[in-house]
């Protein structure tokens, strides 16, 4: 359960968010003041420093020793489409968990996965290509290439662990595809590419290459939140 201080720092992070937002805040501008922020949300300046904490570690804004916190990046407005931005903080964290979960998951299918797991991870990569390629949702044949992967590992802790996150990872790929989709079509084609260096990895049973291959994706996946 989260703590009223966490809470409290995520109202402060969302608040932070519509201030960029409503604001028209671009890269490089700089926030107001901690004080200033505490004032506005009605709380310490405490917590408002461990939503900014946070917002610099989503690569939302950064601190500039001295002159207080700036813009830089901004979440996509099509966000919205899928969440809460209220939720915004709590949804990012989930990179955090999913940095180290399946990072080594992809390091042991690497090492671990059978044949028929092989084929189905193929099969899996087969399905998202076609579906990132037309016009059609994507997120399940995201989220199923994904859980292919952490089966493959044969940790039945890494697939329970990995079924817990669902509700969080779901808008997050809903989300990915339809920024994606927005933008260039080279963008897509990244997000697939991603994906296949994953898999190739695996395929030659190269653990580090695919733990390696996992975190950029997911790395990336991140920054398509973003404009």
């Amino acid at each position: 359960m989260a703590t009223s201080e966490g809470r409290l720092a995520d109202r402060a992070y969302a608040g932070i968010v519509e201030i960029i937002n409503r604001d028209h805040l671009q890269v490089g501008d700089r926030l107001p003041s901690e004080a200033r922020l505490a004032e506005i949300f009605g709380m310490s300046r405490t917590i408002v420093r461990e939503a900014l904490v946070r917002l610099s570690s989503d690569g939302i804004t950064e601190a500039r020793r001295g002159a207080g916190s700036y813009v830089k990046s901004r979440p996509s407005e099509r966000w919205g489409a899928h969440m809460s931005m209220a939720e915004l903080s709590a949804t990012l964290g989930t990179y955090e968990v999913r940095f180290v979960l399946e990072s080594e998951a992809a390091r042991l299918a690497a090492v671990r996965r059978s044949p028929d797991q092989m084929t189905e991870i193929n099969q899996a990569l087969v399905d998202l290509r076609t579906s990132l390629l037309s016009s059609e949702p994507a997120h399940v044949e995201d989220w199923i290439l994904h859980r292919a992967i952490v089966k493959a590992t044969a940790n039945p802790a890494f697939l329970a662990s990995f079924d817990h996150l669902h509700d969080e990872v779901d808008p997050i790929l809903r989300a990915g595809v339809d920024i994606s989709r927005s933008r260039p079509p080279a963008a897509i084609q990244a997000m697939m590419h991603e994906h296949e260096m994953i898999v190739d990895a695996i395929r030659a049973r190269d653990a580090d290459g695919a733990a390696l291959a996992m975190r950029w994706h997911l790395t990336q996946g991140r920054k398509r939140l973003m404009p």
